[in-house]
């Protein structure tokens, strides 16, 4: 890494022209192609999944969303000729938009059932020509503006689908900005200067930008879901400007320590940058491990969120170095420039700053109390995960939605209006090859009718002139007296699948595979639960296998695996607490609580495990230096845990904050990935890496860095440490300036 720095602190320009042309060069692009986002949802071998296929393929114009138009009366009925004259004008004025394909309404013969049984709701269907992230938002924001203009008193209007949903979402880049500008304030804070708090943002937002113009064109090649570059920004930012953190922190303490700036990035890379490209390779072999689970919507969000994390590092080891040659000592504020330089012409040390003999305090408090201060660390997050115990997996839908947004308005309408379970219908689509076959349906269909727990079955009629498959298929749409998150309708599905259809279907070769939206999430939360064990158990033994041969250890490698683990159940138990449970939703603005989505666990477990694999890397990795130097492993626990307890916990914060940031994103699974990830990263840095892990390798003793010989020779030797100094180097010792902040073994 020494090498790698020094060649680009003398290319410095190079650098930063290189990265130039990358960052505006990839945007350039990705602005003229515009984005193919594939939202492949599909669980190959669930009947879900393959009614779906069926469907695509016998009626390949049915491709576009579907939204609804819904209206309310106070009193009379939608039928009164004011209400039937509004909303007549409204609908043909809906069906003359672009990209709107036809308006089947409540007044149209095809129509007519799309009224409650009171007369006093009544909705009309908006079928677009596009899915909802190909449409132009402002068509969809005048659709809204239309159909507002037609309320009246008396009269509520209200939209709801996927595509309103995702036009009234904020704009997009308002959960980034935020959380840029507190990154920023954090970095201020921390360093006292305007060039020290820059460095990490202007890497972060190069590494970010390029990743996410790349991700856009990589859509145009393979299958890339839109919420990748959500996702893609979140851990980004997250992660960049945390990397760059560590090692400008570095670079300063070696300028504080008397170091040239050239020196003192050297020594920076040389140390905290190789700490960081081993952080960054743990976080991407987690994050490429949703390959396994072999679902197409995880495989295109493992290569963008991927592709981001190695240019996070790749920023972080290139025009970080760069930037620094070329800001030189000015990295340090005008008062530590000044104390510098006092120091080094009076030939003193380098005084421990008030911070760091916080953290050395604590730091010796921890060594003190281990088992006291250790104990308490466990109880807190044993109690945070106990909610975990009840978590369940589902999909969130517009009725999770805040009730100040007209979707969720809409849902309610809907709900009240035609039962709890008409937002969430089940699609029964049938294969028939003969008159036996249509029979056995005609046979299934009032079996349905009479099974408790559906409330309506109706079948999509079959064009006049249908041939070949679409002849040969049926779809039959059935409506449950329950909500699609209700634990009663996935029982309603496990009946259909495994008695009603079998039982009509017998002596025939009919086929039925019940499908639609509520049935595919329940087969997603089943695939994920069955294969969640095995995804856990290949990324913490990834995870372990890396901290083996990096800090030869056995008990190093077992106390990160079991700490990721604690890390992961209180984090899920807290999302149970705030999204399951509903505790302080109301107040956070959250709206409805509900399950868990069901992707979500795929999604934040791998980035909940790099994250506190990255901190346990900064962490151990400064113990495992100072062990290497003295062979105490007090000292070493207690001046690794003081060295880094400052930069750990700005790290933190800059992580809670962005991450935190992503609730303004509007969408409800990025909101639980942030808060969930926010709080994971609070617990780990705060109660795991500054307490528990400390308290326990204190306990440990030398044990924490033994090794059998036999696997010592077997393991490959790869470097996190800079080369070794001979124990008791002064020399080296000033230079690195943490070492200072805690006295020598007790």
């Amino acid at each position: 890494m020494a090498a790698w720095a020094r060649w680009c602190l003398k290319h410095r320009w190079t650098v930063l022209l290189l990265w130039a042309a990358a960052l505006f060069g990839t945007v350039a692009a990705s602005a003229a192609a515009g984005s193919a986002y594939s939202n492949v949802f599909k669980i190959p071998g669930t009947e879900s999944s393959t009614a779906y296929e069926r469907l695509q393929k016998a009626f390949p114009d049915a491709s576009g969303d579907v939204d609804n138009v819904v209206w309310q009366t106070e009193r009379g009925s939608v039928h009164d000729a004011a209400v039937r004259d509004r909303m007549t004008a409204l609908l043909a004025d809906i069906a003359r938009m672009p990209d709107v394909g036809r308006v089947v309404g409540p007044y149209d013969a095809e129509g007519a059932a799309q009224v409650s049984k009171d007369g006093r709701i009544a909705f009309a269907q908006v079928t677009f020509v596009k899915q909802q992230f190909e449409l132009e938002t402002g068509n969809l924001e005048d659709l809204i503006e239309r159909a507002e203009a037609a309320r009246a008193p008396g009269l509520r209007v209200e939209l709801g689908g996927p595509a309103i949903e995702a036009a009234q979402e904020p704009p997009a880049g308002l959960a980034e900005t935020v959380g840029v500008v507190a990154a920023g304030v954090i970095l201020f804070l921390a360093f006292g200067s305007l060039f020290a708090m820059l460095l990490p943002l202007i890497s972060g937002v190069f590494a970010v930008g390029t990743g996410i113009a790349s991700v856009i064109l990589l859509s145009h090649v393979t299958d890339i879901p839109e919420t990748a570059t959500l996702l893609g920004s979140l851990i980004g930012l997250g992660v960049g400007i945390d990397y760059a953190l560590f090692i400008v922190t570095r670079h300063r303490n070696g300028l504080k320590a008397g170091l040239s700036p050239e020196e003192a990035a050297v020594r920076a890379l040389d140390t905290s940058g190789r700490a960081v490209v081993f952080a960054g390779g743990t976080v991407c072999i987690a994050l490429l491990a949703l390959f396994t689970v072999d679902i197409t919507l995880f495989d295109g969000i493992a290569i963008s969120t991927t592709l981001v994390v190695v240019l996070t590092v790749l920023a972080s080891s290139t025009l970080l170095p760069a930037l620094l040659g070329l800001l030189g000592p000015r990295v340090l504020s005008r008062r530590e420039r000044r104390q510098s330089a006092e120091r080094s012409a009076a030939g003193g040390a380098l005084p421990s700053e008030e911070v760091g003999r916080t953290a050395a305090r604590w730091a010796r408090l921890v060594q003190r109390r281990p088992r006291t201060l250790g104990l308490v660390a466990l109880v807190v997050m044993g109690l945070l995960a106990i909610p975990a115990l009840s978590l369940r997996l589902g999909a969130n839908d517009q009725g999770n939605q805040p009730t100040s947004q007209t979707v969720r308005q809409a849902y309610d309408m809907l709900a009240e209006g035609f039962g709890p379970g008409f937002n969430g219908p089940l699609l029964m689509v049938a294969e028939l090859h003969g008159p036996r076959d249509r029979q056995a349906l005609d046979t299934l269909i009032a079996d349905v009718r009479r099974t408790p727990g559906v409330v309506r079955v109706v079948e999509a009629p079959v064009p006049a002139d249908a041939g070949g498959l679409a002849a040969e298929t049926r779809a039959i749409q059935v409506v449950p007296s329950t909500s699609p998150q209700a634990e009663a309708t996935d029982k309603l599905i496990d009946t259909l699948r495994e008695r009603t259809v079998p039982t009509a279907a017998e002596g025939s070769t009919l086929k039925v595979h019940i499908g639609g939206e509520t049935a595919l999430q329940k087969d997603f939360a089943a695939v994920v639960g069955d294969r969640m064990p095995g995804f856990i158990a290949l990324i913490v033994g990834l995870g372990a296998l890396l901290m083996l041969i990096a800090f030869r250890s056995l008990l190093v490698p077992l106390t990160a695996a079991l700490m990721n683990l604690i890390a992961a159940c209180a984090s899920f138990g807290l999302l149970v607490a705030i999204f399951q449970w509903g505790w302080g939703m109301d107040l956070l603005g959250l709206g409805k609580e509900g399950p868990i989505i069901s992707f979500l666990p795929v999604i934040m477990l791998p980035l909940l495990f790099g994250l506190s694999m990255d901190y346990q890397v900064f962490l151990v990795s400064r113990m495992h230096e100072e062990w290497l130097h003295t062979g105490d492993n007090a000292r070493a626990v207690r001046v690794g845990q003081a060295g880094t307890g400052r930069v750990i916990n700005s790290a933190a914060l800059i992580m809670i904050f962005v991450f935190s940031s992503f609730v303004l994103s509007g969408d409800r699974g990025a909101m639980m990935a942030g808060l969930g990830l926010a709080g994971a990263v609070a617990l780990d840095a705060f109660i795991l890496r500054m307490l528990l892990v400390p308290a326990l390798m204190h306990l440990l003793g030398r044990a924490n860095w033994w090794l059998p010989g036999w696997l010592d020779r077997v393991l490959p030797h790869v470097a996190v440490d800079p080369p070794e100094r001979p124990v008791g180097d002064s020399a080296g010792a000033k230079e690195d300036p943490r070492e200072e902040m805690v006295p020598a073994g007790r």
